[in-house]
């Protein structure tokens, strides 16, 4: 289980990574369907649902609830790797002239389209399942979040703006989080909704900024083309408005020192982030993109921490 050329290790994944190390061989093009070799993903979807449950337990002077952590730890490494997957199947001709994603196991052909289905679907129960553990609002708002996730891939080929389409989508955790908490949303479970989104397409745009130039070639638009040359002041607008609607979210909920705190440690790495992206090259937009784990961890473990201070 080597992780050598033979393999197919696709560009942004880490081929040192566990997860490569411990897939065999003929699981590997299902494990890159998933994305699951490269965790970032997931994790930035992940995030707003976690921050949206510390908030909910803010609200309420009180840690957020680990028996709904857990479940959404699960549901968004499912339901990324579906969304990846559909993603994929859609794309696959695409993919096949863009550089970075050629070798993806659809367009190199070590997948059928057919064996991709029936992985998408088998994805898409795990979260069904996770989805069927919470309230009946929950359940009702997450199978909403379904019309967006469908879209998603083909606005790339319409419009300039598919990170906001994106960031409608990964941002939902948000108030998913609250929801399973109250069965019902409010405004400062909006108002984090709102920042996850503005985040998410700063973020996203960083990502996009690898692919540019063959995206221009075979005719994919982002935001990162959009911006071009002013990418710090696209993505610093936008990274701006997340810290704001951020904050104002926590101010709502009840606010605290501690959460505060938290909310100038994802401010400060946002703006390193800024410091860093202009002119940046594919492999330091990568590093700047995966480096929103840790921004959106900083944001939560703040408001999660205010809440079990009480």
């Amino acid at each position: 289980m080597s992780a050598g050329p033979e393999r197919a290790v696709l560009p942004d994944a880490r081929p040192a990574s566990l997860v490569l190390r411990l897939t065999p061989d003929f699981a590997l093009p299902f494990v890159q369907l998933a994305r699951l070799d490269r965790p970032a993903g997931w994790q930035l979807l992940l995030a707003p649902c976690w921050q949206g449950t510390a908030l909910a337990g803010l609200a309420l002077h009180r840690g957020p609830s680990l028996w709904h952590l857990m479940p959404f730890l699960v549901g968004a490494i499912a339901m990324r790797g579906a969304g990846c997957t559909y993603n994929d199947i859609l794309d696959r001709k695409l993919d096949a002239g863009v550089e970075r994603t050629r070798n993806r196991p659809l367009p190199s052909g070590r997948v059928s389209v057919r064996a991709a289905a029936v992985f998408l679907v088998a994805q898409a129960l795990v979260g069904l399942f996770v989805l069927i553990s919470f309230n009946g609002f929950s359940i009702g708002l997450g199978i909403a979040s379904l019309a967006i996730v469908a879209v998603y891939p083909l606005m790339k080929r319409v419009t300039s703006w598919p990170q906001a389409v994106l960031g409608l989508a990964f941002s939902w955790g948000a108030l998913m989080g609250w929801a399973a908490t109250f069965a019902s949303l409010a405004l400062a479970p909006v108002l984090l909704y709102f920042s996850a989104f503005c985040w998410t397409i700063g973020y996203d745009t960083i990502y996009a900024m690898q692919d540019a130039r063959d995206d221009a070639i075979v005719g994919i638009r982002s935001t990162a083309r959009l911006f071009a040359g002013h990418a710090r002041l696209g993505v610093g607008l936008f990274y701006a408005a997340a810290a704001a609607l951020a904050l104002a979210a926590i101010l709502l909920a009840g606010g605290g020192p501690i959460a505060l705190i938290g909310w100038a440690a994802y401010a400060a790495h946002l703006a390193w982030q800024l410091s860093r992206v202009e002119d940046a090259d594919a492999a330091t937009a990568l590093s700047l993109f995966r480096s929103n784990r840790d921004a959106g961890l900083l944001l939560f473990a703040g408001i999660a921490a205010q809440g079990w201070a009480g």
